[in-house]
């Protein structure tokens, strides 16, 4: 047997439907979830030093690791931390094993599409460093000096693009060559990343190597779902304090060896 609907009723219907298709099912509320159950799972890098390793304890340690316990400690909540991989730690935050990615995560239009970004919270670039005695800011600045470099990496071939025709460019076979030279003293810059600068002031605390400029920067943010809003908002809210306080440049002197770059 059929069913008649009058046109009033059929409109109705109309309707329902259409609200309920625009509205979907009630989203939950991460940030409250969080709040309600007093812990925050935070998923860091297990590999990647000094953002995130395994400690002489065997206890994740690093500046992602900080980061975490100073968000949930913000929050006024638990800190669980869980350590993934580069690999996983997207899917993690996903499937929500995880409620945020504080894991050197660097921002580009894929990852966008299926996540979403905080302000960023660390500094990650390929730059130029060196002795503190030499004064260079600039790439014009390396006009008649001396700069070691790893062969066919992107920060190569920027300052061989770049520099200026009479800097001499010496160049290594791999990192480790690069390293040993400029803490012989054989160059007084390199151009490399600022974790590797910061593993050479870590061993090398006699001749640290510092940040001269920036050639190509990717900073780290934090990573959410979308469509969480309020945990947004109050991520960025703990990051801009952070920042005004003075605890990201605290991160990055410990971790980083040294301090935030000014257009940070």
């Amino acid at each position: 047997m059929f069913t008649r609907v009058t046109m009033s009723g059929f409109a109705a219907l109309l309707l329902a439907s259409i609200v309920g298709f625009a509205t979907g099912p009630a989203r939950a509320d991460a940030l409250a979830d969080i709040m309600k159950a007093k812990v925050i799972k935070i998923a860091v890098p297990q590999d990647f030093a000094p953002f995130g390793s395994a400690g002489a304890d065997l206890k994740p340690q690093g500046l992602d690791v900080d980061m975490a316990n100073y968000i949930a400690a913000k929050l006024g909540v638990k800190a669980e931390i869980i350590a993934v991989t580069s690999a996983n730690r997207i899917p993690y935050l996903q499937t929500h094993k995880a409620d945020l990615v504080i894991s050197s995560l660097g921002k580009n239009a894929e990852r966008e599409k299926v996540i979403d970004f905080s302000a960023a919270y660390a500094p990650f670039f390929s730059g130029v460093f060196g002795a503190k005695s030499v004064a260079v800011s600039k790439m014009t600045d390396l006009a008649g000096k001396t700069i070691g470099a790893t062969r066919g990496a992107i920060e190569e071939q920027e300052i061989t693009k770049d520099a200026p025709k009479d800097t001499t460019i010496k160049r290594f076979e791999d990192n480790n060559a690069t390293i040993a030279a400029f803490v012989s003293g054989q160059v007084d810059l390199i151009a490399t990343g600022n974790v590797v600068a910061a593993a050479i002031t870590e061993k090398n605390p006699s001749r640290p190597a510092v940040t001269k400029f920036i050639m190509k920067d990717s900073p780290c943010y934090v990573g959410l779902n979308k469509n969480e809003p309020a945990l947004l908002a109050k991520v960025n809210e703990i990051i801009a304090t952070a920042k005004k306080d003075g605890t990201l440049n605290k991160f990055s002197e410990k971790w980083l060896k040294n301090p935030l770059p000014a257009s940070f």
